[in-house]
């Protein structure tokens, strides 16, 4: 049952891999499960900021004064995703090689340095290679997943990254109101308008780098230490709590995951099928604790994969259909997030640049509470049904639903606020929600494919989600997965 005061005390701590099994949200200052919590979210969310932090900006005020067409402003939102997507690319072996905490610091403070240049550009080309660079801090949700998936366990593990990904995507949101708000105090406080744009940027920078330094000063790579060391604590609680089988590298050895020694009869079973031999060994332990030991053991267990069956996973139906799904949800969100405040100041020529950048905000806010829902409902209706289908068919629903929206608001393109703004919320609650339900799905690295998603038309959303959930079945792994999750 869940307890309020697990928002802010010490969590129960897994005695073999050290996660921690709740999520101390409200204590970031002296707990350290909490704090890597924090700047998780706290992190991506200043990257998504900076990242974002030309578009309610661009089409008004920066296009004007660097005299920039329709064209190259639109040139402009695409080239902004491609460094991103190579970053992601590389971040992922990053982590693997260096530690999340190192590889997030590192996108952070590479995507700082454009960040302070952009005062300096003077043309369209020169914006062009700005954005480029600053796409960089799109990769740090890389680091920001595997972070938080080191230090919690697997009953909240899930939960963890739907809120640090949820979270960190208001920057979205934040950087409509921020951005304007920022430029309009320069020009109010004397600053010519030309130069009001340009030093506005310094202040996303600054955080950049003071966030940068903070996970680099009061945070760890992982629950037990160094990132080097990992290999060698796992080794040392594996042998505290009398677990033999999984050596420092996770790989399987002869000897089975039993504190008892397993009989011929386990023993040979265990030759045929190790799977099976395993939950047969589990049933028969004794004590609470080697039972949880051994539990937690094999689902540490990590065989690393070759390049064949690397590629195999990348390419088959089970990674690439959600990943066509991820492909249209988040890639439509960006896409938006690009254009939105623009949107709004042509169907509303009213509304000031504030103004509009106010209400544009709110789609991008709406991650807070969408996203994460987007999973809850999925893990929900597989607990409800049992069924992996179940959560296609959340997926199914989340993804029409969107679909249907994007084509109304881009059919009605409608003068009434109250009209737009409502679809526009509506939109962002399947849209955004089906982010996370692609996520409760299964917890693959298809999210690498997803960035050249901005070229993605809505009406192709509704076709990828029925293709999901009728003609993709789920792979072993998925299933392992999902039954973990559970």
């Amino acid at each position: 049952m869940f307890k309020i005061s697990l928002l802010w005390s010490h969590p129960e701590i897994n005695p073999i891999n050290k996660k921690a099994r709740s999520i101390p949200f409200l204590n970031p200052f002296t707990d350290n499960y909490g704090r890597v919590f924090f700047f998780s979210w706290f992190g991506f969310m200043i990257a998504f900021w900076s990242w974002y932090a030309f578009p309610p900006l661009l089409a008004d005020v920066i296009a004007s004064d660097i005299h920039m067409l329709p064209s190259q402003v639109a040139n402009s939102n695409i080239i902004a995703l491609v460094a991103t997507l190579l970053v992601r690319l590389v971040a992922g072996p990053s982590c693997d090689r260096f530690g999340p905490r190192l590889t997030f610091v590192s996108c952070l403070l590479a995507g700082a340095v454009p960040t302070f240049l952009a005062g300096t550009v003077t043309n369209a080309a020169g914006l062009y290679a700005l954005r480029f660079f600053i796409g960089i801090l799109g990769g740090s949700f890389v680091p920001c997943q595997v972070w938080t998936t080191g230090f919690f366990d697997r009953n909240v593990v899930g939960t963890a990254n739907a809120l640090t990904g949820g979270l960190g995507n208001l920057g979205g949101g934040i950087t409509y109101f921020v951005m304007p708000a920022v430029y309009d105090s320069l020009v109010k406080d004397g600053l010519p308008r030309h130069k009001a744009w340009r030093v506005s940027f310094v202040v996303p920078g600054i955080l950049i780098v003071f966030v940068a330094a903070c996970l680099l000063l009061l945070c760890e790579d992982t629950p037990t230490g160094r990132w080097d060391e990992r290999a060698t604590a796992v080794k040392q609680s594996v042998r505290q709590h009398s677990i033999t089988g999984v050596d420092a590298l996770g790989r399987i050895t002869d000897v089975p995951l039993s504190v008892s020694r397993p009989s011929s009869q386990q023993q040979e079973k265990e030759k045929e099928n190790p799977h099976d031999a395993w939950k047969d060994t589990e049933a028969h332990q004794q004590q609470p604790l080697s039972t949880q030991a051994d539990d937690t053991a094999h689902g540490e267990i990590i065989e690393k994969p070759t390049l064949k069956s690397t590629l195999a996973i990348l390419f088959s139906l089970q990674t690439l259909v959600p990943a066509a799904c991820y492909f249209c949800t988040f890639g439509a969100e960006l896409s938006i997030n690009s254009i939105l405040g623009t949107y709004y100041r042509e169907n509303f020529p009213r509304l000031t640049l504030q103004e509009a950048g106010n209400w544009a905000a709110m789609f991008g806010l709406l991650n807070g509470v969408t996203r994460p829902l987007g999973g809850f409902v999925s893990d929900r209706a597989y607990n409800s049904v049992g069924s992996v289908w179940a959560k296609k068919a959340v997926l199914h629903v989340y993804g029409i639903v969107a679909g249907v929206f994007l084509i109304v608001i881009g059919v009605l393109d409608s003068k009434s606020r109250t009209t737009m703004f409502g679809l526009m919320g509506g939109m962002a609650v399947f849209l955004e929600g089906a982010n996370g339900a692609d996520f409760g799905l299964v917890y693959l690295p298809f999210y690498l494919l997803s960035l050249p998603s901005v070229l993605i038309l809505s009406p192709f959303t509704a076709p990828s989600f029925y293709l999901t959930t009728f003609y993709c079945s789920p792979s072993p792994l998925q299933q392992t997965i999902l039954s973990n999750r559970s």
